[in-house]
């Protein structure tokens, strides 16, 4: 007897798995050929208990999740809880392909499930089956669920849905928060949900002191809850005698508002505050005060776009921000309190999930690795470099360790800039010219030329090209 599981190598299904090994059961994990090496590396988590887990040849878009006969037969009556985690948790993932994954995958799993006989079908959901429910969604609840307009929230609801109607096994489903990192190491393995809010966090922090008050929203409802929880849960809440066909869900039983959360990222990353927050309803006036203003100037709506893209936030994240959701756990969180098992409260832990990130996920982080290459070492021409874009610019050349020259006009924002490059341990020469000029830009340039020989590169912000001094 044993455990048979889809995405078991994905983020929740790696803790579940090693969560579930110290039962001492055999644990058959289904696999494509690709994530072999996948697999592997969730042997080695196991440590000596690794030898508990069985690969599986198969596909969740395949019908009988591509099993062969003589495996299916094999397993047969084997299976005491099939763990169904295979899906595609993402938000901006196209319409066909969450289809493909999270209702046809969930379809392919009964008709497996069904052919082996297995004993109870785990279905892990997620509370995007409740779409944009206005108010409390009770773990009784489900054909109440509406605004499943995201392909996600829809193919989430549609799964849940073939499970309710036409599973032939006892049945359970578990609908977690948005998960996200180790509550104790912060670790996860990809950036989604509210990490996609960290990079503007960082950048507010890079230019403003910690001490400033921000203005902000106050946003909708959000739920997260860190992976250990989640998969601790699972376990516990399967081996509970006398509850199929129930539904329990796995959140945080303290709301928190958008505000609050990014506050408390905020705060861990060492950045400003939002002190003042506007209430979610005003947002929405406002929103609806700015479409025609939108539809009169297109412009607004590409310069919105590509802030985000500058940002790395998907569009679909902003349209969370004003979630009105809120959910009811009672039946799951007595079933689990009496097993020691709680939610950690996010302040305890925020700081954790930001450390991992900055450290490890951070896209700036691979950048930075990638600037320093270039330039290390190389001669770096800023010109304009006392202001804006061309200071910013030669403070960040300066720390990835080019040798960095400024030219400007104003001697005084030259020495301030010069006296930040210096305090950083950045090496840099500034000159006072005005290289629009013709006369002095031939001056500087015969000076560039006697006291640094040849530049590598040149950064033009001063509107005018001086590729000669580079030539």
């Amino acid at each position: 007897m044993g455990y048979f599981i889809t995405g078991a190598t994905g983020f929740i299904g790696r803790h579940l798995v090693v969560d579930l090994v110290p039962r001492g059961e055999p644990i058959w994990v289904l696999i494509r050929p690709g994530s072999r090496p996948k697999f592997d590396r969730l042997v080695r988590d196991c440590g000596a208990a690794g030898q508990l887990l069985v690969p599986v040849s198969g596909d969740l878009s395949e019908p009988l999740l591509g099993v062969s006969e003589p495996e299916r037969r094999a397993l047969c009556g084997r299976i005491d809880h099939f763990f169904h985690l295979g899906a595609l948790y993402d938000l901006n993932a196209a319409e066909a392909d969450l289809v493909r994954a999270n209702v046809l995958g969930t379809r392919n799993a009964l008709d497996f499930a069904h052919d082996t006989q297995a004993g109870c079908f785990h279905l892990i959901s997620s509370i995007a089956a409740a779409g944009r429910y206005r108010g409390t969604f009770t773990e009784r609840m489900f054909g109440e669920a509406e605004g499943l307009d995201l392909p996600y929230f829809r193919t989430k609801h549609e799964s849940e849905g073939l499970v309710r109607t036409t599973c032939r096994v006892p049945w359970r489903i578990y609908r977690p928060g948005m998960v996200v990192g180790h509550s104790r190491s912060g670790a996860i393995d990809k950036i989604d949900g509210p990490y996609y809010l960290f990079k503007p966090i960082q950048k507010l922090r890079d230019c403003l002191p910690r001490w400033m008050p921000l203005l902000g929203i106050e946003g909708g409802h959000i739920n997260l809850v860190p992976v250990d929880f989640v998969a601790a849960a699972l376990v516990h809440l399967a081996h509970a005698p006398g509850r199929d066909g129930e539904c329990f869900h796995l959140t945080d039983p303290q709301d928190h508002r958008v505000g609050d959360v990014l506050n408390m990222f905020a705060r861990a990353a060492h950045a400003p505050t939002m002190r003042l927050r506007f209430d979610a309803g005003a947002a929405d006036s406002s929103s609806n005060l700015m479409r025609p203003l939108s539809a009169l100037l297109p412009s607004v709506e590409r310069v919105v776009a590509q802030l985000l893209d500058d940002l790395g936030i998907p569009r679909s994240v902003i349209g969370l921000l004003n979630h009105p959701t809120t959910f009811d756990a009672a039946q799951a969180q007595a079933l689990l309190s009496s097993a020691g098992i709680r939610v950690p409260p996010l302040d305890s832990y925020a700081w954790r999930l930001w450390d991992y990130w900055e450290r490890c996920l951070d896209p700036g982080l691979h950048t930075a690795t990638r600037l320093r290459q270039i330039v290390k070492d190389k001669t770096v021409l800023v010109t304009g470099g006392s202001s804006g874009i061309g200071r910013a610019t030669a403070l960040r050349l300066a720390q990835a360790g080019a040798r960095v020259i400024i030219v400007a006009r104003d001697e005084e924002k030259l020495a301030r800039v010069r006296a930040e490059i210096a305090a950083g341990g950045g090496e840099v020469s500034t000159y006072s010219y005005d290289i629009c000029d013709p006369p002095a830009c031939d001056s500087f340039i015969e000076r560039l030329s006697a006291e640094h020989g040849r530049v590598d590169i040149l950064i033009n912000n001063a509107g005018r090209s001086i590729r000669r001094a580079i030539d």
